[in-house]
């Protein structure tokens, strides 16, 4: 995924926070993509988990 979309103006967040963001992101794109483009309310806890994986290695490798 390109980070195109990210890029730019952080609209005022912290350098924490738009690299919170963007993994974020970055995660439910790829959710998004892996589904088949749909995510089912069925899906919401599998993808809320795999979103917090993301975010515990991001804060991981900030330590």
């Amino acid at each position: 995924m390109s980070d195109a979309y990210v890029v730019g103006d952080p609209d005022g967040l912290s350098p924490l926070l738009t690299e919170l963001r963007d993994t974020v992101a970055r995660e439910l794109h790829a959710q998004y993509a892996l589904r088949g483009e749909r995510i089912e309310l069925a899906d919401l806890p599998e993808v809320a988990h795999q979103v917090t994986l993301r975010v515990d290695e991001m804060l991981r490798r900030l330590r």
